[in-house]
């Protein structure tokens, strides 16, 4: 953001380079500064229609973001674990195996 506040230097700067580095040798100073005025012009409405674009989808980007947050509801999940009854029952078995066989056996 810094950089765009100071565009115009820039942009003044780049365009003389510019229209430096494409001047014609019997070419006026006054032609060239023209053409220095056009690249610049054209300069800042590339870095505006820049600015322009970055702000759309800065704000599809919002919107979307907000819409998939919206949409979705916080549900809690709550999953009992399986192996832990499993291992319950499995035990019970056991244990009630083990008393039977010693009644069983006396």
């Amino acid at each position: 953001m810094t950089d765009m506040k100071s565009s115009p230097n820039k942009s003044n700067e780049d365009a003389a380079k510019m229209a430096k580095s494409i001047q014609k040798p019997n070419q006026t100073k006054q032609q060239t500064k023209l053409i220095t005025q056009g690249i610049q012009k054209g300069i800042e409405l590339y870095k505006k229609q820049h600015k322009a674009k970055l702000r759309e989808q800065d704000k599809i980007k919002k919107k979307a973001n907000k819409n998939t947050s919206d949409s979705i509801e916080p549900t809690i999940i709550i999953k009992q674990p399986t192996i832990a009854w499993l291992l319950l029952a499995i035990s019970w078995l056991g244990f009630s195996g083990y008393i039977l066989s010693n009644t069983l056996l006396n």
